[in-house]
């Protein structure tokens, strides 16, 4: 995964992250274009292998954004540890002879931020040290980058946000204990990403934001760490879950203002966003893209589904699989689908919400469940059924998600990088 690029950021003593962005600068100074990083949300083994495979066709770096719920060091709901999430992509970038930077990264790291550390009320203390030593798993795997987002605290009463100093305070001790960690371990420099684009955070006001920004650096300076200095800071760009429309006008500004202090900024809830040209135009440095490639690839599984039925039909296959049926009851079942209800439906049944709901709060749960038995046996029965008669039915759902990831990369402008970097 081109250690040659590694190893020259290794030589001036940058971590990945930190030469990439600055080579991505000095190539926009020459060629004119200017470019933002794509990263995907590691939801599945499958989205693993799309933004392997994405990467590789057009030539460019990719980065993995894995929130603690996906991978740590109990497995998250993807059932991989930051060492085995380490070597499956390894082992997947072989498979392909990739040649292009991969980064791997730790995103929304911070307390109460691991949805089972809310759902079992863990104390700050508590919640705090699980952080830190998910954060020093990351780094003894081999991670590129970690997100410190301290920004929610659900032990302050509801709708009161936590206050910016805190907020700094939180983040420096998490950076100086992992850096302590990685000092320890003689581990090579890691890049840092701060922030969030959630209003809890109180940092969608300019003026917080700046202020945020300010203390951090003269935090870092106190704690003897002047050196460690985030290279992305997450802004709110006008996305979230329910959105989908960039804010260019924003974006630049928060970009001029992170620039000042050596930063790019990074775009959360890119998902399906309907204007992603405007990302580099703005100086966007980054965006994550995550929820779109569950649906993508929940999409993928109902097309082979149809197929499926309709060969079942002609007596071509002796018993269906019923995917969908049972993708619906494994994310009912999990409870999770509950958490991006909206106000007015959070007293109605699952059975009682509109078909159109019900399909997308299943495409967008899944992610939880892909690991159910219940699912992984009827996905193995569906791809065995097709397979048997010559379809390749992995492809088509890898295809998905792909297509998706391709408007990224186009709009990204990051054909080809790899060469130039």
């Amino acid at each position: 995964m081109n250690p040659e690029l590694r190893q020259k950021a290794a030589s001036t003593d940058l971590p990945l992250m930190d030469y990439i962005l600055k080579r991505i600068d000095s190539i926009s100074k020459q060629d004119g274009i200017k470019r933002t990083i794509f990263a995907a949300c590691p939801n599945s083994l499958s989205v693993i292998k799309a933004s392997l495979r994405a990467a590789k066709r057009w030539n460019s770096p990719v980065k993995f954004a894995a929130t603690l719920n996906q991978v740590d060091t109990d497995g998250g709901y993807t059932g991989l540890t930051q060492e085995e999430f380490i070597k499956t992509i390894r082992l997947e970038a072989g498979r392909i002879n990739l040649t292009v930077p991969v980064i791997i990264a730790v995103d929304h790291g911070g307390p109460w931020l691991k949805d089972i550390h809310t759902s079992q009320n863990l104390s700050f203390d508590a919640t705090f040290n699980s952080v830190k030593k998910s954060f020093e798993a990351s780094v003894s795997a081999g991670y590129d980058l970690i997100h410190v987002d301290p920004t929610v605290d659900i032990s302050l009463p509801k709708g009161k946000p936590i206050s910016i100093e805190t907020v700094v305070n939180r983040t420096l001790e998490l950076i100086s204990n992992t850096e302590s960690f990685r000092k320890a371990g003689g581990y090579g420099r890691i890049a840092y990403e701060v922030g969030t684009e959630e209003v809890h955070g109180g940092l969608a006001d300019i003026n917080a934001f700046r202020r945020f920004l300010e203390l951090l650096k003269k935090g870092l300076k106190d704690r003897g760490l002047a050196e460690v200095w985030p290279c992305f800071i997450v802004g709110k760009v006008g996305t979230d879950l329910h959105t989908t429309t960039f804010d260019p006008a924003t974006a630049a500004t928060l970009t001029t203002i992170a620039r000042e202090f050596g930063s790019v900024i990074k775009g959360h809830y890119t998902d399906g966003v309907i204007n992603p040209g405007d990302y580099p135009l703005s100086g966007m440095g980054a965006a994550n893209v995550g929820p779109e490639f569950t649906e993508k690839e929940y999409e993928g599984l109902m097309e082979l589904e149809r197929l499926e039925k309709r060969l079942f039909t002609e007596g071509r296959i002796a018993k269906c699989s019923t995917i969908g049926l049972i993708l619906q009851d494994a994310v009912v079942n999990s409870g999770r689908w509950r958490k991006w209800l909206h106000a007015d439906e959070e007293s109605v049944n699952f059975e009682h919400l509109t078909v159109q709901r019900r399909n997308w709060l299943t495409g967008t749960g899944c992610r939880y469940i892909w690991q159910n038995p219940d699912v992984i046996a009827s996905r193995m029965q569906l791809c065995s059924n097709l397979e048997s008669l010559g379809i390749r039915a992995e492809d088509i759902v890898i295809a998905h998600i792909e297509s998706s990831m391709d408007k990224y990369f186009t709009a990204f402008n990051l054909r080809n990088l790899n060469d130039v970097l």
